[in-house]
């Protein structure tokens, strides 16, 4: 007796097609990213993050602070590894310090 392919697909599996065919995941990665700055970065730059976008694979991330901007730009790669690494995905590939 042959099985059915859908049958034997996890919850997971389906909840991933239903997103992509719900054309979802673009949003689903949005607040992903932003919350992955939110919970990698820590109250300490918190408190001088204005507002954080994810748009085309980029993340702008505005700051009140023009010395924290200057010292997170020395370790902008460092970031971006660290943001992917706490979402699962290698989603930002570019990151911009306003």
């Amino acid at each position: 007796m042959k099985k059915d392919k859908e049958k034997d697909q996890s919850l997971g599996g389906i909840l991933k097609d239903f997103i992509k065919d719900s054309r979802l995941e673009g949003g689903i990665n949005r607040i992903n990213a932003e919350d992955a700055w939110k919970n990698t970065m820590g109250p300490g730059v918190n408190n001088y993050t204005t507002g954080v976008v994810f748009r085309n694979n980029t993340l702008f991330v505005s700051l009140s602070s023009s010395v924290l901007r200057e010292e997170l730009s020395l370790g902008k790669s460092k970031i971006i590894r660290m943001l992917n690494e706490a979402m699962g995905q290698d989603l930002i590939k570019k990151l911009v310090l306003r």
